[in-house]
């Protein structure tokens, strides 16, 4: 249940982005949750292993190039989701950084507590 429930809040997160991003679009709340269904599974899989591989710059940069990846990882999800469009980098980077704080906000005021199942 707690799956659905980030699911849901993420998809409004996105929904928010493209609100207040330019650069930012997604066609509706169906496109929201596909977009932030396929966010998931990219950071799920595909941004550890990124990480991992950009370690040394990582380190060199004080973690500062994370946010790049996150950005990178933002715009790989819009040109696999119909519906879900960033126009350029620089707008991936502030949807990114916008999308993580709404989320972190979202999932702190509505999350329960971490102990319980």
């Amino acid at each position: 249940m707690k799956l659905i429930e980030r699911w849901l809040v993420n998809a409004l997160a996105l929904l928010l982005v493209a609100y207040v991003v330019p650069g930012v679009a997604v066609s509706g709340f169906y496109a929201a949750l596909i977009a932030a269904l396929m966010l998931g599974l990219i950071n799920a899989l595909i941004r550890p292993i990124i990480l991992l591989l950009t370690l040394p710059v990582n380190v060199l940069t004080i973690g500062l190039f994370t946010l790049v990846i996150n950005a990178l990882m933002f715009w790989l999800a819009s040109s696999m989701v119909k519906g879900f469009y960033v126009s350029g980098f620089w707008a991936a980077f502030w949807g990114a950084l916008v999308m993580w704080v709404v989320s972190s906000l979202a999932s702190s005021l509505f999350g329960a507590d971490k102990n319980q199942p």
